[in-house]
């Protein structure tokens, strides 16, 4: 049976939020949300949500040798930046970027690494079905954040995903570039990495960006693209599987935990930052 066939899904709709809508506050929920449906207090969930400027770091990013440096790149073109609490390396988000967190239980049966990642893989390829999309998935070496299940169209990438495990809870997040240029988004990163390494050698190997493997859909088809549209075709590929109910607000229960989770990326930032 697939991840995707459950018999209820329940949706939250944050893609609307707007500029004032914290990047450390996104993983917080995420881990509040994983830890009801791991317990069984809440079904599986599909959380949808977009960031106004703001460069999701990974924790290998902070330690770049001139990451000060790399940090200030980011400042000069207006992006805020966050240290985020899942796997990979620096992305960037935008109001053209749209991000979908599927969260699925492992208290009854546990879930592997790959068919969690795989079901987000199938649940992207048909939500982009009925606009005649068709994408592979596989390492774009070049492209920033690269990973075995990052999704492309004839070699142009416009998704990547990580994963997060909370108290048998799993979150599969991906990021879409649904609109824009995704190669003036990948000139960001080269150039934050390039400021941050300063040609320094270092043991861990950060991507060696080409700008032009990067691509939205909305270029990659030729099509007007907006997220709220893709907010749209991802509900009808839910619905298209089971019942769903949509809530606006997280239960009192996952209400308490976000506070706990969010104190946890406070500090993990400040850490990173050095501002503690």
């Amino acid at each position: 049976m697939s991840l995707l066939d459950q018999p209820l899904w329940r949706v939250i709709d944050q893609s609307t939020l707007g500029s004032g809508f914290d990047g450390k506050q996104s993983f917080a929920i995420d881990d509040a949300i994983c830890q009801s449906v791991g317990a069984g207090e809440s079904p599986n969930t599909i959380r949808l949500w977009v960031h106004h400027k703001t460069v999701m770091l990974g924790i290998q990013d902070t330690k770049l040798p001139h990451f000060q440096a790399g940090l200030d790149v980011l400042r000069e073109n207006g992006f805020n930046y966050v240290v985020r609490n899942s796997g990979g390396l620096a992305v960037v988000l935008d109001e053209g970027v749209l991000n979908v967190s599927l969260i699925f239980s492992e208290k009854e049966h546990p879930i592997s690494i790959d068919d969690a990642f795989q079901a987000m893989v199938d649940f992207i390829r048909e939500t982009l079905a009925p606009f005649g999309i068709r994408f592979t998935s596989g390492e774009i070496t070049r492209s920033y954040c690269p990973g075995r299940y990052d999704l492309s169209c004839d070699g142009s990438k416009f998704a990547g995903i990580s994963q997060r495990r909370v108290k048998q809870g799993v979150a599969v997040q991906v990021y879409l570039c649904v609109s824009g240029s995704g190669s003036e988004r990948a000139r960001l990163i080269r150039d934050f990495y390039q400021s941050g390494l300063q040609s320094q050698q270092t043991r861990f190997a950060y991507p060696d960006i080409d700008p032009h493997v990067m691509a939205s859909l909305e270029e990659l088809s030729g099509k007007q693209f907006e997220t709220q549209r893709m907010v749209h075709a991802c509900l009808q590929t839910l619905q298209s599987q089971g019942p769903i109910f949509s809530t606006a607000a997280l239960t009192d229960e996952e209400t308490r935990n976000f506070g706990l989770y969010y104190d946890r990326m406070i500090r993990r930032n400040e850490k990173a930052f050095g501002l503690n």
